[in-house]
């Protein structure tokens, strides 16, 4: 029998809600900074050759021995401050990353207690760069149903642990880093449907396999699946909410490489200002990587009730999800 201190909250018998919106943002970042400089002397390449094909010049990298759950649970708090709630109001905490601390337990429910959410439901996503959107669309849907009132969803990565330094592929492309949101049922504000596709026929474009642990990607296809993919997911998505492209007033795809942002503004008529670009210093974050790119349009106000923001992601698998938020928080 579960203890006071850890009783679940039954809410499956709660009527069903009208929507759910974010009430929260938080973010953590490693505070060690990787330059350019420092990856370029092991895959024998420059600066430039980095930013030209990537927009990278910098990433965070985690201490080797740190913990996944840490990070994210950091994420989290910093969300739940936001949101000026206690981890015990939370019903459901999801964690999305491919870099768990380990093959059990999932990373969520360390964090949901770390965090103190000691009511909460949790459990992780696993669908590599789109994980955090497809962790929205489980969060969403359960608020909606009424079976639960506020959730957490994190997106935690150290991705640092899984790329070869040798691999001129992948060496420079990844960093670490987690980010964070609060969704609360009937809050100011709405999420849209979320719009999810897979195509397993691309699912050996980014590798890692248990042995090495290691990333191993075919770069120019994956450039390519991706930008098709976050075209196709956008379009489906701004359908699925009821809007066109030119109701967007912000677009925050999955920071991966600032040349697959560039060709969706081309592809699909975006002018350049509305697509928030934040590799630079972040590098592919993963998992994290929406997240963290929501965290810093707040952190520069880029945010105002009442605007439409897309979020969309692709990644291994291969997968690839999109969805609509209007935006509430002041």
């Amino acid at each position: 029998m579960a203890s006071a201190t850890t009783r679940p909250v039954v809410l499956a018998g709660e009527p069903l809600t009208a929507h759910a919106a974010v009430v929260g943002v938080g973010a953590a970042l490693p505070g060690r900074i990787v330059e350019n400089a420092e990856i370029t002397a092991l895959i024998d390449v420059s600066d430039e050759w980095i930013v030209k094909r990537t927009g990278i010049r910098a990433r965070r990298y985690a201490p080797p021995r740190s913990s996944l759950a840490d990070l994210a649970a950091q994420a989290g708090a910093a969300a739940l401050r936001d949101a000026g709630l206690e981890g015990a109001e939370i019903d459901l905490v999801l964690v999305a990353s491919c870099s768990q601390d380990s093959v059990m337990p999932n990373a969520a429910p360390v964090v949901a207690h770390q965090l103190g959410a000691v009511h909460a439901g949790a459990f992780d996503i696993g669908s590599a760069c789109t994980g955090f959107v497809a962790a929205l669309a489980v969060a969403r849907s359960m608020l909606l149903a009424g079976a639960a009132r506020q959730a957490l969803v994190i997106g935690a990565e150290i991705m640092s642990r899984h790329v070869d330094p040798h691999d001129r592929n992948t060496a420079a492309l990844f960093g670490d880093g987690a980010g964070a949101i609060v969704l609360a049922a009937g809050a100011d504000g709405s999420i849209g449907p979320v719009v999810l596709g897979s195509d397993g026929a691309h699912a050996d474009l980014i590798v890692a396999d248990r042995d090495t642990q290691l990333l191993a990607m075919d770069g120019h296809e994956t450039f390519k699946q991706a930008v098709l993919r976050l075209a196709e997911g956008t379009l489906a998505a701004c359908a699925a909410a009821g809007v066109v492209l030119g109701d967007v007033d912000l677009f925050i795809y999955h920071q991966a490489n600032s040349r697959i942002l560039r060709a969706l503004s081309e592809r699909l008529e975006i002018p350049g200002e509305r697509v928030l670009d934040c590799i630079s210093q972040l590098g592919n974050t993963s998992a994290a990587s929406v997240p963290l790119a929501l965290a810093q349009a707040c952190t520069e106000r880029r945010l105002v009730p009442g605007m439409r923001v897309l979020l969309a992601a692709a990644g291994a698998g291969f997968t690839w999800g999109a969805t609509v938020i209007e935006w509430g928080r002041a």
